[in-house]
């Protein structure tokens, strides 16, 4: 088992379509099985904010049209050691779907248009009942 020697940035997005915002069950570690935004990491000389759609359309094959930043969400992974197995800063927008159906890929295992004030009891990253609550409040306004 690796440990992880300092934080990766990540970025995702809550996709907005008629109300409803766009879940993926992670196909992958960490948080293998959780249901999340979609998402991924930021490559060297991208922005969050391209680097964050380039994610979209690389793991859903969507589009969107992005309105803002809602907040950044950290998440550490420890192993049964006390060693660190994953640690990402993940900065969360929102936006508006544009285009494309999701389809599946090796890094999403299944995903969901769920209402954001009630996404169920489904298996969920860590605060994205509150990203969630966030993100729709400045899709409508």
């Amino acid at each position: 088992m690796s440990v992880v020697s300092r934080p990766v940035l990540a970025a995702s997005i809550a996709v907005f379509r008629a109300g409803k915002v766009l879940l993926i069950q992670r196909a992958r570690a960490p948080a293998l099985g959780l249901y999340s935004l979609p998402g991924g990491r930021i490559e060297a000389g991208e922005t969050l904010r391209d680097g964050v759609l380039r994610e979209l359309q690389e793991e859903l094959a969507l589009e969107a049209e992005l309105v803002g930043f809602v907040d950044h969400v950290e998440h550490i992974e420890a192993d049964e050691t006390g060693g660190i197995r994953a640690h990402a800063v993940i900065a969360a927008f929102c936006g508006h779907w544009r285009s494309g159906e999701p389809v599946p890929s090796d890094e999403v295992s299944d995903w969901l248009w769920v209402d954001p004030h009630a996404p169920g009891d489904l298996p969920m990253t860590r605060r994205l009942p509150e990203i969630l609550a966030r993100a729709a409040a400045m899709v409508t306004r």
